[in-house]
């Protein structure tokens, strides 16, 4: 796990329980969710152009909470050494305010990211008409951005824009949501959003909560949460301090393994907020509606890391890897990683050729996080394409034009049973295209 957590009592890293993950993942199969935004109570949304991006769309969304008092927030992200003004500035207020946030202010267009202290200067007058335009402290906005790096924000432009979006032009209903999940886009080309319901104590009944999760993000993708913004409501009723324990391993489990092209943004964000009402009983560590939520908020952050692989930049296909028959849940995620974030791999999912030997080439060069090697025995390794299995310790024969066709699909999936125990896990990735090279060749003009 490379992202940094800020929230309530809770800084740096947390160490994640292998059995505890194990568990999450099995538990977040089973929530249902829908691939569109939904807004949970308690929050309203909007968006606007404010002239980041030269293309005049949508470039400026705001999330506020309409409960009387703040919502619960916490965060995770990037360990990028070079980290944007917008991400200092989240995780210093998360940490000033006690976990407590009233609104999230995200521009499009411009990553402010390098850009010195003039451009901390801009992230102070944008952190000061957010706070102004929703009547809070300053250390209850919450920031995030993405574009170009090195370039400045419009500051005039965005904080006129601030004042005439909040509070008049934002709407509590599903459309909002959506809106803010459009002026997120960059370089995505499609809309990407999570939404689950569950059912948690309410005194003697239940009460159905809502996770809904919005995200961006779709090239500079990798495995130390990726590049993206990420923002996630619920109206469940949860401490910063508890909210924070459940977002840790769902993004462990979610974004934590997803890559499109090996490289880690500077503006990373993942943030989490819970309004409280849904009128449900305050949910506590340990208890089964805790277990519910996490689930809830794994399911939907795993939804939405497979709509961001599927959108990778110049990606006609995503890529799926899974692992199971690990020593330990590190190694399975350390293969499951290095397979999709393989560029050999990634161009022979391209040319539809089921070259499996990369495949087992990149899963002997995975390492755990420490930098170990993981526990591999090649004569005990199996590999399946597109579900033919292709190596059992040996090459097995098969017809190679049924799996080239079969690798013709919108996911394409790579199985690995490294026979060495019971960990599991699962990784993300997209094809390496052509259409990745001119897009990022050409990025900044």
């Amino acid at each position: 796990m490379n992202a940094d957590h800020a929230g309530a009592a809770t800084a740096g890293t947390t160490t994640l329980d292998p059995a505890a993950l194990a568990r999450l993942s099995l538990e977040a199969a089973r929530v249902a969710v829908e691939t569109r935004p939904r807004m949970p109570a308690g929050f309203a949304a909007g968006a606007l152009a404010a002239g980041i991006k030269p293309s005049g769309r949508p470039d400026l969304a705001v999330l506020v909470v309409t409960t009387p008092e703040p919502a619960s927030a916490t965060g995770l992200f990037t360990r990028n050494l070079v980290q944007a003004a917008p991400v200092r500035v989240s995780r210093a207020n998360l940490e000033s305010s006690g976990g407590l946030a009233r609104v999230v202010g995200i521009t499009a267009g411009s990553a402010n990211a390098a850009t010195g202290p003039a451009g901390d200067a801009d992230e102070d007058r944008i952190v000061a008409a957010l706070a102004d335009a929703a009547s809070c402290p300053g250390d209850q906005v919450l920031r995030a951005s993405t574009g170009l790096i090195g370039t400045r924000i419009p500051v005039d432009r965005v904080a006129a824009a601030i004042g005439s979006l909040v509070p008049a032009r934002v709407a509590r209903d599903d459309g909002a949501l959506e809106g803010a999940a459009r002026a997120m886009m960059t370089t995505d080309t499609r809309l990407k959003a999570a939404t689950a319901v569950i059912d948690v104590a309410a005194g003697d009944r239940w009460r159905s909560v809502r996770v809904s999760g919005i995200v961006k993000g779709v090239g500079m993708i990798h495995p130390g949460m990726a590049t993206m913004i990420a923002v996630l409501l619920t109206d469940a009723a949860v401490s910063p301090t508890t909210l924070a324990s459940l977002l840790r391993p769902a993004v462990a489990m979610s974004f934590d393994q997803l890559t499109v092209d090996g490289d880690t943004s500077t503006n990373d964000t993942v943030l989490a907020l819970a309004s409280g009402a849904a009128g449900a009983d305050e949910i506590v560590p340990g208890s089964a509606d805790a277990d519910a939520l996490g689930a809830a908020l794994a399911a939907v952050c795993r939804s939405l890391a497979r709509q961001q692989a599927a959108d990778g930049e110049g990606a006609t296909c995503r890529i799926a890897c899974r692992v199971r028959g690990a020593e330990r849940l590190a190694d399975a995620r350390a293969v499951s990683r290095a397979v999709v974030a393989s560029s050999l791999v990634k161009a022979a999912v391209h040319g539809r050729d089921p070259n499996w030997g990369r495949v087992a080439a990149a899963a002997g060069a995975a390492r755990r996080p420490d930098g170990s090697a993981v526990s591999l025995d090649p004569a005990a390794l199996r590999i399946a394409l597109c579900g033919t299995e292709v190596f059992a310790g040996r090459p097995i024969p098969f017809d190679v034009e049924a799996v080239r066709g079969a690798m013709a699909a919108p996911e394409v999936t790579v199985e690995l049973d490294l026979g060495r125990g019971s960990a599991s896990a699962e990784a993300w990735g997209c094809d390496l295209t052509e259409a990745y090279v001119r897009e990022n060749a050409e990025y900044s003009t």
